[in-house]
């Protein structure tokens, strides 16, 4: 059995799943969130909890387990606390400013970058070197924040460039590293 499908997930207060066939929605104070799931895979709802099951040991079935199980976790506490993705800019003159509901980043380039977010995500610039990219979707979440590191990657020499703020930028040491 998959370790990661055989854990219940706990669900908070003020958070409710409604399983119809194949299609959870799971609501809660943060907002609504709907995906179909394989009608294979087989979601229990009780009070406080959900468990998920399959109905054999083949492969599909297996790897489908621990995935939905993942899933489900995420919309719950998505709807329930959110999801955030911090990203840091590194180098002389790469800057940060909110417009409107966007953000306009100066890269290096000869023009600055607009980044507009779409329904349910919002962008925060708390200083002009920091973005915070928020919402309750993880994999939208991860998405726009890839889709603004790939503006700028970090390059290895200096380290300059859009980094997420957890990530470590291997160095290398240049033409005078012999």
């Amino acid at each position: 059995m998959s370790r990661v499908g055989r854990k219940p997930i706990v669900v908070p207060a003020g958070v409710t799943l409604t399983l119809n066939g194949t299609e959870l929605t799971v609501k809660g104070p943060k907002g609504q969130l709907v995906r179909n799931f394989h009608p294979d895979i087989t979601i229990n709802i009780s009070e406080n909890e959900v468990n998920i099951e399959r109905p054999s040991d083949n492969k599909l079935h297996r790897s489908l387990h621990g995935t939905t199980r993942a899933l489900v976790a995420n919309m719950v506490k998505g709807v329930s606390e959110g999801f955030t993705r911090t990203l840091e800019l590194v180098g002389v003159g790469y800057r940060a400013a909110k417009a409107g509901n966007g953000v306009t980043l100066s890269l290096g380039f000869s023009h600055p970058v607009e980044v507009t977010p779409e329904a349910g995500l919002e962008i925060e610039v708390p200083n002009q070197t920091t973005l915070i990219v928020k919402g309750i979707d993880k994999e939208r979440v991860g998405q726009l924040a890839s889709e603004i590191r790939a503006l700028r990657k970090p390059e290895p020499y200096k380290g300059k460039g859009i980094k997420y703020s957890d990530e470590v930028v291997r160095r290398k040491e240049g033409k005078k590293g012999k």
